[in-house]
């Protein structure tokens, strides 16, 4: 389940964009345990700002975005964890890395000054799920800028934040290893070992 906003109607959902045009920023909950351990299910509270305003020249790598999936339209929000170009897409293999279209780390164009290019695509990824996204600039609606785990304040500039970021996008490809073991022993006598002593 991806971390979507907890609202069941679609009217208020769909309210989302126009609270963040009107009012320059939406706060809430979050549902689901795709941000996890960073964000729990109807427990902690985001702010998000619009993107144009906190990242006129577009979101870089670790950047949490709101942003609308054009399957079924929901609202998620998810990761940042990389940033490439989609004129270098096959649709099958991905698209080139950002090195290959002369993109900073963070996402921003060296020669752009400021502007988007068209085909920039996003790579995003929940902290608690196993498969990328791939979202164009025009989906992002806004960006976390704020998030609380009850009432204390996560500092999103702070230095134990952004190691936890960096180590949790590292160590993607060893969580993956692990939860691709743990599926498949999920029906073997392992599993059921293992099921039984974790109780």
């Amino acid at each position: 389940m991806n971390t979507e906003m907890p609202y069941g109607e679609a009217t208020w959902s769909a309210d989302i964009e126009h609270v963040l045009d009107i009012e320059g920023m939406f706060v809430s909950t979050t549902a689901g345990v795709s941000m996890k351990p960073m964000l729990r299910n109807r427990r902690d509270t985001i702010v998000v700002r619009p993107a144009s305003s906190v990242r006129p020249d577009g979101l870089r790598r670790y950047d949490v975005p709101l942003y609308r999936r054009a399957s079924d339209g929901a609202y998620v929000l998810h990761r940042v964890v990389g940033i490439r170009r989609s004129s270098g897409c096959d649709g099958a293999k991905g698209c080139r890395s950002d090195a290959d279209e002369g993109r900073t780390d963070e996402g921003r164009t060296d020669a752009d000054g400021g502007h988007i290019p068209e085909d920039t695509v996003y790579v995003i990824r929940g902290d608690n799920t196993y498969s990328p996204e791939f979202i164009r600039p025009d989906q992002i609606i806004g960006v976390l800028v704020e998030c609380y785990r009850g009432d204390r304040r996560i500092d999103l500039d702070g230095w134990p934040y952004r190691a936890y970021v960096r180590l949790w996008v590292t160590s993607y490809p060893l969580r993956h290893l692990c939860h691709a073991l743990r599926r498949m022993l999920a029906g073997t006598p392992l599993g059921t070992w293992w099921r039984m002593i974790r109780r």
